[in-house]
């Protein structure tokens, strides 16, 4: 169905009421931090029940369940290279593990920040083209068939904490894909990562820890975008549903992705994605 529009911004979600968010809410959760597309997932489950696009509003605040996730269950690391930074400005410890750390994630999100205020009009506008079925179908497509090539061709040995700058770089620029629908900020910064021949839970920890300050930007800057766009009170509250819902599904996907990476692989994703691209482009051919 076709999107709604609260001066120029992608509301649908308001149309579908607080039940139906609190449904995609779970779906997004689920999906946000898994490297399978949270927004495919946004528009293929709509689609398929007949409901109203939620929007490119709802996905971009939604970032805030998944920075509440993250931030919980990462708190130990955050404490520590937050600590561990301020300690080594002090004693001007150039080369802490902590300090390196701080600076890659800082130097990591800059290719996203600036491609997001490029782009910005593009994506958050109504009807946005790069939200079409098949540009997410063919993105989840590419995006399974690369990280099949990491998993098959790295050698999954490195720790965090080994992170060179140019490591946080590569993966900050891979960050930039998930601008498109249907790439998965996880999945294109899980897969940078392990082209680096990090370990497959060194790679997720490092995907996460570099995405927090690009998640938090883009769910406050979406609310701020509500904001001007002078969103009505019933929208906030039943944004307000999803969020919350999302935080908690958010969470229990990060547990579950890590237990997975920690004994498995990335193949159940894998075969996930492409099984998941193919049905999207099926859908949207059939449509």
């Amino acid at each position: 169905m076709s999107g709604a529009c609260t001066q120029g911004v992608d509301t649908g979600f308001v149309t579908l009421g607080a039940a139906k968010v609190a449904i995609l809410g779970v779906v997004q959760g689920i999906t946000e931090l898994m490297p399978i597309s949270s927004t495919a997932h946004m528009r293929l489950v709509p689609a398929l029940l007949g409901w109203q696009d939620p929007g490119s509003a709802f996905s971009a605040t939604m970032q805030l369940a998944a920075l509440s996730a993250v931030v919980c269950y990462f708190w130990r690391d955050i404490r520590a290279i937050a600590g561990g930074s301020l300690a080594a400005v002090a004693s001007r410890d150039w080369g802490s593990t902590e300090f390196r750390l701080a600076v890659g994630i800082v130097l990591g999100t800059v290719p996203i920040v600036i491609a997001g205020l490029f782009l910005a009009p593009l994506l958050n506008t109504c009807d946005s083209p790069l939200r079409t079925l098949p540009v997410i179908g063919i993105a989840c497509l590419v995006m399974g068939v690369l990280l099949a090539i990491a998993e098959i061709a790295c050698r999954h040995r490195r720790r965090t904490e080994d992170m060179r700058l140019s490591d946080a770089l590569i993966v900050g620029v891979a960050q930039v894909g998930a601008l498109i629908p249907g790439v998965s900020r996880s999945g294109s910064t899980l897969t940078a990562a392990l082209f680096r021949d990090f370990a497959r839970e060194e790679a997720a920890r490092f995907s996460f820890l570099l995405g927090l300050p690009a998640i938090a930007l883009a769910g406050l800057h979406e609310v701020v975008t509500l904001v001007h766009a002078h969103l009505a009170l019933e929208g906030w509250l039943i944004l307000l549903v999803g969020v919350v819902v999302g935080s908690l599904s958010s969470f229990a996907a990060l547990w579950g992705l890590m237990r997975i990476l920690e004994r498995y692989s990335t193949w159940p994703f894998i075969i996930y994605r492409i099984l998941l691209g193919v049905a999207v482009l099926w859908v949207s051919f059939a449509a």
